[in-house]
């Protein structure tokens, strides 16, 4: 039975701390053999794997492709291969006399088996949650030792998204003494914070797993956001019975404590040794935390470290668009900074929890998480889905998720569901419910939980308590109902889960003081779920920013009505004037079952930035323009078209023009930012650019270089379907390219891509320590560009 030990801190005394017995963490990352494909024994160490592929993890072998009308996951997976894949690895690690080792991984995708030299460790059906096995007992002291990970997504589609496939995350070995910390074992939480001082309270679990009673203490060092140590305690020995689990926990005072924020970040790291009734550290583990409040309340929404704060969120899935389901953090780095220049404050995880290095992410760079868990319970949304397994794994796989990232200070908010279809039967929806609250709180007291309710009008979750179960209520669009349902019971909390792009879904959130934010339908274009129109799409284009992590027309609009700093984007609108749509916050819009809703087309959108359209005779075209600025001033071709104020309600202004060729410019006011359009002619050349001023070789590290077609004068031409190729020499390797279109089945691998509107992208990476990358871009009739990046070193 778990015994919870809060024993006072008592002075520490590290000198004569013995550190030869503390974790050892080797990454596994190189040397594995890889196929696609069941072949019978491969879990076996006799088994000749000599002509299986060398491959590093994480990898996701479906990105390859090819994209296929008749795949088995059909649109949901993006028209992506599917199926069941092997990987294998020797480990070169002996047992040691009174020394336990661990295998981790992160994320396989997904129905993963697990074994060391034959003998079969585990299984887990979610493709999300982290895994640690432990393989003491079935190491063998001559020799090898053959690591072998199955990996299943035959059962598609099993997602309505491109969840990608095979072993996602990282993988390491972990060695510690017999008392040991448990996976996510380290919680650290501030439960008083003022100006002068705060309370961290960290708890500890601690399991023996040896064949004998032991007894285990604590030391703990806590270092503050410039690595000084600022406090240090100590938890004196209890005893640990055979394989037994202790909760050991001490509160420590931080002076003067640095509050993590959106615009300053501050980490805090407690460092927790694990020692032995002879002094010896057995484990250790070192867990970043933020000191910050954060507080959903009725009556005003959102609160962080004391001020009242709009979530403006946008919901993000988990692939990397070329890189697939394996996704480099630089990808993830290169995302979040063009989110947050947007205005962009919070994600929302879809719809399950993310890898542990991109909330690592969001806790540097100063984004709130809703952490996610699922996407459906016991009632099916697609047939091989996790209603298979919800009943079984559901209430392990919420603990495991929570205790991986309940120390994360970017996440304030869980949610146990997205649109979950249980709710059409509400015994069973509350039944499930109250099964995960109880998990969720008795986890992670310190944090509220949510969910995406789905038509909550229709399946009365209103009505028959459901809503009201949870402690900040959520719902998927239509604004308006969350709003009455806050007036008809002004106690309850309220959030936008998921809303859409229309003018009128922000607006209703935005003076509504209750509703604590809206999480946008999507933050990034995603692969897969392309259901909606079908071949030949192979993604959902919903996003801010583009697969490559490109700034869209939507983005653009969005920083209007989001920045916190002077926004101005012109763009040309040769759209016909439209009504709002239904869901804008004008009244509820009309229940079509899921679907119907799936299978309605995208509507067509004519906005462009650029001033080039395909008729360039005078005919009629409207400037549209995206600002917060107070006064917009637009020009063409020189000749003032006068000034237009801000609309209430944040709306585009537009000038109705006769189109001529040349120059249309946006500004705010004679000293403000400007905007710029021009005619583009004939494509002459390619131009290449990056964000990234150095690359680096390991698995995290990218360049994103963008080629982009122009003209004589260095205008993007945006008719442009050239077919680019890419060449990457030096110190430095091709990874993939991307266009960004909905229709391009090019495998990703190909350094040959037709640019789409003008542009395409090249994604590189060293090669190693030192030396230069340089990329060469080219394409029949145009001249070619070179780009030169130096090689970061380790």
């Amino acid at each position: 039975m778990l015994k919870t030990l809060l024993l006072a801190a008592t002075a520490l005394t590290l000198a004569t701390a013995v550190q030869a017995a503390d974790r050892v963490t080797t990454p596994l990352a190189d040397g594995w053999r890889f196929v696609q494909g069941d072949p019978e024994g491969a879990e076996t160490t006799g088994l000749d794997d000599s002509k299986w592929a060398a491959v590093s993890v994480p990898h996701d072998w479906a990105i390859a492709g090819p994209f296929d009308v008749n795949a088995r996951a059909g649109g949901a997976g993006g028209f992506l291969p599917t199926g069941v894949a092997w990987y294998r690895k020797v480990l070169d690690v002996k047992p040691a006399p009174g020394r336990r080792v661990f295998v981790e991984l992160d994320q396989v995708m997904e129905r993963s088996g697990v074994w060391i030299n034959g003998h079969h460790l585990g299984h887990r059906p979610s493709g999300y949650v982290g895994l640690r096995y432990d393989v003491t007992d079935v190491l063998r002291a001559d020799g090898p030792n053959v690591l072998a990970v199955r990996a299943d997504t035959s059962f598609a589609p099993s997602s309505r998204w491109y969840a990608g496939s095979g072993i996602l995350g990282k993988v390491r070995l972990i060695e510690t003494g017999e008392a040991h910390i448990e996976q996510g074992g380290v919680f650290v939480s501030t439960p008083t914070i003022s100006t002068d001082k705060a309370v961290a309270k960290v708890v500890v679990d601690v399991t023996n797993g040896g064949a004998a009673d032991a007894k285990a203490g604590l030391e703990i060092v806590v270092t503050d956001p410039d690595g000084k140590v600022v406090a240090k305690r100590a938890v004196a020995p209890v005893a640990v019975g055979v394989a037994r689990t202790e909760t050991l926990a001490a509160e420590i005072d931080l002076p003067s404590p640095r509050l993590w924020d959106l615009d300053s970040p501050n980490l805090y790291r407690a460092t927790v040794r694990v020692i032995g009734a002879d002094g010896q550290v057995g484990d250790s583990e070192t867990v970043p935390f933020g000191v910050r409040t954060a507080e959903f309340k009725a009556d005003t929404g959102f609160w962080l470290n004391g001020r009242n704060i709009k979530l403006k969120g946008v919901a993000v899935h988990a692939d990397g668009g070329a890189l697939g389901g394996a996704v480099p953090l630089a990808v993830w780095r290169q995302r979040f900074t063009a989110l947050k220049a947007l205005g962009v404050n919070a994600l929302r995880t879809a719809h399950n929890p993310p890898s542990p290095q991109v909330l690592d992410l969001a806790d540097q760079m100063g984004l709130v998480v809703m952490d996610e868990l699922f996407d459906q319970w016991n009632v099916a949304k697609t047939p091989g889905d996790y209603h298979l397994f919800f009943s079984d794994w559901s209430k392990r796989d919420a603990r495991d998720m929570l205790r991986r990232d309940r120390n994360h200070p970017s996440v304030v908010i869980w949610s146990a569901g997205n649109e979950i279809h249980d709710t059409a039967y509400p015994v069973q929806a509350k039944a499930a419910l109250k099964s995960l609250l109880a998990v969720m709180h008795d986890t992670d007291p310190t944090r509220p939980v949510t969910m995406g309710l789905f038509r909550p009008n229709v399946t009365g979750d209103y009505q028959n308590g459901l809503a009201d179960m949870l402690d900040v209520v959520g719902q998927n669009y239509r604004e308006n109902e969350l709003t009455a349902a806050h007036e008809a019971k002004p106690a309850r909390k309220i959030v936008g889960t998921e809303n859409s792009h229309a003018r009128g879904s922000w607006i209703a959130v935005r003076d509504y003081a209750p509703y604590a934010g809206m999480f946008l339908w999507t933050g990034v274009d995603y692969l897969g779920e392309s259901d909606r129109s079908g071949w030949p799409n192979i993604d959902n284009p919903a996003g801010l920013i583009d697969r490559t992590g490109a700034l869209k027309v939507s983005g653009m609009q969005r920083a209007g009505w989001w920045g916190e700093t002077p926004v101005i984007h012109v763009v040309r609108n040769a759209a016909p004037a439209a009504p709002p749509p239904p869901n804008d916050g004008a009244g509820p819009a009309p229940a079509l079952p899921t679907m119907i809703a799936v299978a309605t087309p995208r509507p067509k959108v004519d906005i462009a930035d650029d001033w080039t359209p395909a008729d360039l005779s005078p005919h009629p075209e409207t400037i549209e323009v995206y600002s917060n600025c107070p006064s917009v001033e637009v020009s063409l071709n020189g000749k003032a078209l006068g000034a237009k104020p801000l609309p209430a309600d944040g709306s585009p202004r537009q000038w109705a023009v006769t189109f001529a060729p040349g120059e249309v410019t946006a500004s705010c006011g004679a000293s403000g930012p400007r905007d710029v359009l021009r005619t583009a002619g004939p494509p002459a050349r390619i131009v290449l650019t990056s964000d990234d001023k150095a690359v680096g070789s390991t698995f995290d590290d990218l360049a994103i270089v963008r080629a982009q077609v122009v003209d004589a004068k260095g205008v993007i031409v945006p008719s442009s379907d050239a077919a680019i190729s890419f060449a990457v020499g030096g110190s430095g390797r091709f990874v993939a390219a991307d266009n960004a279109a909905p229709t391009d089945h090019t495998p990703f691998a190909s350094p040959t891509r037709q640019a789409w509107r003008g542009k395409a992208a090249a994604f590189v990476r060293g090669s190693g320590a030192g030396g230069v990358v340089t990329v060469q871009a080219g394409a029949p009739g145009l001249k070619g560009a070179p780009l030169t990046l130096p090689v970061a070193k380790p």
